[in-house]
């Protein structure tokens, strides 16, 4: 005899499940460490300042 499932139960923990992988695939696109965007910050305001002290005046 086939095991009986209660149907409500299983659309949740499919929705669950989806949820779950969703937030994961979030959490790998967008999640990263403080550390790692104040080091990106760094760099890229060290490069604008490189850049911009190579500026010509236009005089």
């Amino acid at each position: 005899m086939a095991k009986l499932v209660n149907l409500r139960s299983a659309r949740k923990a499919r929705e669950r499940a989806e949820k779950r992988a969703q937030g994961d695939a979030n959490a790998a696109r967008f999640g990263r460490s403080r550390a790692c965007k104040d080091t990106e910050a760094a760099k890229a305001d060290k490069a604008r300042r490189h850049l911009d002290g190579h500026k010509r005046d236009k005089t």
